[in-house]
């Protein structure tokens, strides 16, 4: 009966199989980076509650254009040369943001090997930020 389903129906089969493995994917990623999400609603509070680090790793034109508040811009290219700069909070919660939160998830990664061990993704990265319609600070690098 399953058989006769699965070969009648493989690409619902198929498509049931590609959910479940991105649905464990998330996790499995979380876990390799030490790293949570928080949601741009969540992120000003971490801020002010426990005084979380936000480091934006765009570039530093991107950056200049707008950033989350009190950012700290580290060029995601750069972050391996940069970890002595931010040793400084590695007590702190520390937020990676980038456009999307594709480099986020690489630059938990170096920092969870640099011995991090509070860090958060922004979730849907600056892009997320500015859907919620949230203020962007611009300027200062």
């Amino acid at each position: 009966m399953y058989i006769d389903f699965i070969t009648e129906y493989w690409y619902l089969f198929a498509m049931l199989l590609a959910i479940v493995f991105m649905l464990g994917l998330e996790p499995a990623q979380r876990k390799a980076t030490g790293s949570r999400n928080v949601s741009p609603a969540e992120l000003p509070k971490l801020q002010f509650r426990e005084q979380a680090v936000v480091l934006d790793l765009s570039d530093n034109e991107t950056f200049k254009q707008g950033h989350v508040s009190r950012a700290i811009n580290i060029p995601f290219r750069s972050l391996n040369d940069s970890i002595s700069k931010i040793r400084k909070h590695q007590t702190k919660p520390v937020v990676l943001v980038c456009e999307t939160g594709a480099n986020s998830r690489k630059a938990a990664a170096v920092l969870k090997k640099n011995e991090f061990s509070n860090i958060y993704i922004l979730n849907g990265g600056l892009a997320s930020w500015k859907k919620e319609n949230l203020p962007l600070e611009k300027g200062r690098k």
